[in-house]
């Protein structure tokens, strides 16, 4: 974490009040944040999904990343301050470390989602009822194109 921190130094640091919307769900920002100090939570609609206190925390990446609307809303528990980073693709190609620190963070979050998807579905099945919107998802997350891919367009 100390190397995402680092490699902020320089960056806008920002004061967010607690209860203060860092990332309101459906707004394209078209920067992501690192959290320094405070903590956060993460909501999508009404249910909290994740919640944070680690220094060199990344959100919004997402939307930053692939100039789509944030999938939630981030909001400071308590008094947060955050680096706001402009230019995601350009902060991420910076340093190997802040590279790999923010695939690991996609990785664990696509793979809590993978997996919670997949055990839906299970009990689905073995209750002998059917969800369609579950379904999709596990089709359109195994057909994703490689990285390899992606990474030729």
């Amino acid at each position: 974490m100390e190397s995402i921190l680092k490699g902020c130094r320089g960056r806008r640091l920002e004061r967010f009040k607690e209860g203060e919307d860092l990332i309101r769900e459906g707004s394209r920002l078209g920067h992501l944040f690192v959290l320094e100090q405070g903590e956060i939570e993460v909501r999508k609609g009404m249910v909290e999904v994740f919640r944070s206190r680690s220094p060199g925390t990344i959100f919004g990446e997402m939307g930053a990343l692939l100039d789509v609307p944030h999938t939630a809303t981030v909001t400071a528990a308590t008094p947060v301050r955050a680096y706001r980073i402009e230019d995601p693709a350009d902060f991420l190609r910076s340093d190997p470390e802040i590279a790999l620190h923010a695939a690991t963070i996609l990785a664990r979050r696509l793979h809590s989602a993978t997996n919670y998807l997949a055990d839906l579905k299970e009990q689905n099945r073995a209750t002998g009822a059917e969800l369609s919107a579950v379904n999709d998802m596990m089709e359109m997350l195994l057909q994703q194109p490689a990285v390899e891919e992606l990474a030729a367009e």
